[in-house]
């Protein structure tokens, strides 16, 4: 028997299914030997890391000796990055493997031939991308453990600060200040309403140009002028320009590209994407097919796509949609300057399992994510959209009005996938006649519009991501996690879907760019990730890459003033009301934690711990958060339902939500409880349930979708 050791078991059944009875797969479920969290577990001076075993992994290395032990061969196929090479790298080492054993195998997506190939070629540990992966992990210990304790004393206890993870903080701190720093300016745009003579059909033309020279209107006394020289104004076309415009494909996705689109499109997270996307790469129950993995591994920062893929696709695409829909030569798309390219893009596996035929088997985020997947991929190999553009100039006097529209001549790979623009492109939907040169048109009506210069846009999860991307800081494995830990750390918050700092991530980014700014900034920080890719792909020596940040960044530590930053968060309002004045209390920070306060300090003293709150028995779990839903009072006396994690959680509701799923879409449950009955309701779609309420046993009487 031979044995296969891979990370997620989410893939071992999937795998099992095309290796055969004469392998044993196991799992790790993630690393299993780490540097120790108790301490810095790094020797300074040689920068040599201290291992473990981590202290819930115990018995998965115990299981591990066992079966290598009884196994002829033992194969390790962790994930195909560095991150994968480096748990195969520390298993060799648990397990004694020799270091110059073929032992390693990697497969990009979990398919029979992808999987019968890598077998057929084992190799070596690359100890250039272990060393790679050893250097980031010593330095962001490096970095975490030294500036964290400082942040501590200088802010407030039980902070934290990493490299990429400041970088990202500094990135929406940065914009916040920005926006509030903005002063807008106003501006008015003119246009006007035109149509050819003796027909109805209208058409929207803007003013750009005044003899000659653009024009933009600063203020109403401005655009009264130039309604006055409008008046007794004939519009006369003085140019046309017609001609045919394309509109490309985009590539298919990346990681990052991926999780902008599923938020852009779906509405969906990064943390819901990452998950989603995990379940599509190790595999799903497929109605008459067993477990199929459905798409290529999800890490990556390639738009490379494998000829077998290309040659599938196009033959798909020319029997579904016709042989012009399919470009002369394949597609081929540049990745970024700083891609590693270790991966193709991520896919479908095979273009045969359409959304279509899977999704009766898969969950509803699920179905949405791989149908975004399939179809960006697909489109990506097809032919360019052609639109007839048409530009036209029209004088009124001494100004020129301008108009543009376009209307689709062959659709392209638009048949399948359209993009994403945060702005609706009003051009595409002005239809414009057909006109000649020198024809007199008609006017309808001038229009004016005040408006106003807006600050830029806060960041969005897609778009930080993007950011991030641009940038060159991190890499595809830590974006999401990286936002994801910002909101954790309570160092930033939602509005909408807009990020925004919160006062504490304020004063962790001043302070930081105030002390540490030389390490702590994009540019030092891109030039990290470039020489970690060094490591991986030239071999630099991994401890000369720490010494030489090391030897900078521990001045920086002596220089920093613990004792400049006065940090005092602002009480938070809540719907508790003072028993003893009526007014509302406040969530307050003291020296010994959180507290209830009353609003009317210092007239009225009250105050309460905050475990007297939690004392209310929980009547659920949050579905946001995991803590516990208790009941409370609002102002008016009404009950409603709130997590206990306020204010880091901000759910609330007037149903108690509940553990069950909903039958059609499985988000969660509401109910609400009468004297005879209870009513379910679902959180997502407009399922409901009913359910007789007798002594507290449920029995169902009815379900209404």
């Amino acid at each position: 028997m031979k044995l296969v050791i891979i990370e997620g078991p989410g893939k071992r059944e999937t795998l099992k299914k095309y290796l055969g009875k004469d392998y044993d797969v196991v799992a790790t479920k993630g690393h299993v030997r780490d540097l120790d969290a108790s301490k810095l577990s790094v020797d300074l001076n040689t920068f040599t890391p201290y291992y473990s075993i981590m202290p819930d992994k115990k018995d998965v290395v115990a299981e591990l000796k066992k079966k290598a032990g009884k196994a002829e061969q033992v194969l390790l196929a962790t994930d195909p990055d560095r991150e994968g090479e480096a748990i195969s790298w520390h298993i060799a080492h648990i397990l004694d493997l020799k270091p110059d054993d073929k032992c390693r195998i990697e497969f990009h997506e979990i398919s029979k031939k992808a999987v019968d190939e890598a077998l057929k070629n084992p190799r070596q540990i690359n100890q250039q991308l272990v060393d790679a992966q050893q250097a980031r992990r010593v330095l962001d210990r490096i970095v975490g453990y030294k500036l964290s304790p400082i942040i501590c004393k200088a802010i407030k206890p039980k902070l934290s600060a990493g490299r990429v993870q400041s970088i990202a903080l500094k990135l929406v701190v940065d914009r916040e200040k920005e926006i509030r720093e903005f002063k807008p300016e106003e501006y008015w745009v003119v246009s006007c309403d035109l149509s050819k003579q003796n027909e109805t059909q209208q058409f929207k033309a803007n003013l750009t140009s005044y003899k000659n020279k653009k024009i933009k209107p600063a203020n109403k006394e401005e655009v009264d002028i130039i309604l006055d020289n409008l008046k007794t104004a004939s519009y006369k076309v003085d140019k046309i320009k017609k001609s045919k415009t394309k509109s490309n494909p985009l590539p298919p996705f990346t990681t990052s590209t991926m999780q902008q689109d599923a938020l852009n499109k779906l509405g969906m997270n990064l943390a819901k994407t990452s998950q989603c996307a995990q379940v599509l790469y190790e595999g799903v129950d497929i109605q008459g097919e067993g477990k199929l993995a459905l798409i290529t591994y999800i890490r990556t920062d390639s738009t490379r796509v494998s000829t077998d893929a290309q040659n599938s696709a196009r033959e798909f695409i020319a029997n579904k949609f016709g042989s012009q829909f399919i470009p002369a030569k394949p597609n081929v798309y540049a990745s970024k300057k700083n891609a590693q390219d270790a991966h193709e893009a991520i896919r479908p596996i095979s273009i045969d399992m359409t959304p279509e035929k899977v999704k009766s088997s898969l969950q509803p985020d699920v179905f949405k994510l791989y149908k975004l997947i399939y179809e960006r991929f697909l489109a990506s190999q097809m032919s360019s959209a052609v639109y007839d553009s048409v530009a036209v100039d029209i004088s009124a006097n001494d100004y020129v009005f301008h108009a543009t529209g376009r209307t689709i001549d062959f659709e392209g790979y638009t048949v399948v996938y359209k993009g994403f623009s945060e702005n609706n492109d009003d051009e595409n939907s002005n239809k414009i006649p057909k006109l000649e040169e020198s024809e007199i048109l008609n006017l309808i009506k001038l229009n004016t519009d005040q408006k106003f210069t807006k600050p830029p846009a806060r960041y969005t999860e897609a778009s930080l991501v993007k950011a991030m991307e641009e940038k060159g800081i991190g890499r595809p494995a830590t974006y999401a996690p990286t936002i994801t830990l910002l909101a954790y750390r309570n160092y930033t918050e939602k509005e909408g879907r807009s990020l925004k700092p919160t006062q504490l991530g304020e004063a962790v980014s001043e302070y930081l760019d105030k002390y540490f700014k030389g390490v702590i900034n994009v540019k030092f920080t891109a030039n990290m990730e470039s020489r970690l890719d060094d490591i991986a792909e030239k071999g630099e020596h991994w401890q000369d890459v720490i010494s030489s940040f090391w030897n900078g960044f521990k001045g920086l530590l002596s220089k920093a003033d613990v004792s400049s930053v006065e940090f005092k968060p602002k009480p938070i309002e809540t719907d508790i009301v003072c028993e003893k004045c009526g007014n509302k209390m406040l969530i307050r920070e003291g020296r010994y934690g959180k507290f209830l306060g009353c609003s009317n300090f210092p007239k009225c003293k009250n105050i309460k711990s905050l475990t007297e709150e939690k004392e209310v028995k929980p009547v659920g779990k949050c579905p946001e958060c995991g803590k516990s839903i208790i009941p409370r009072k609002s102002r008016t006396g009404k009950i409603f339902y709130s997590c206990t994690g306020y204010p880091d959680c901000k759910f609330m509701s007037w149903d108690i939500p509940t553990e069950e799923r909903c039958p059609e879409c499985d988000n969660f449950l509401y109910k609400k409880v009468f004297k005879n009955k209870i009513n379910y309701r679902c959180s997502n779609c407009k399922y409901t349930a009913t359910k007789i309420n007798k002594d507290e046993k449920e029995e169902n009487v009815e379900e209404n979708n």
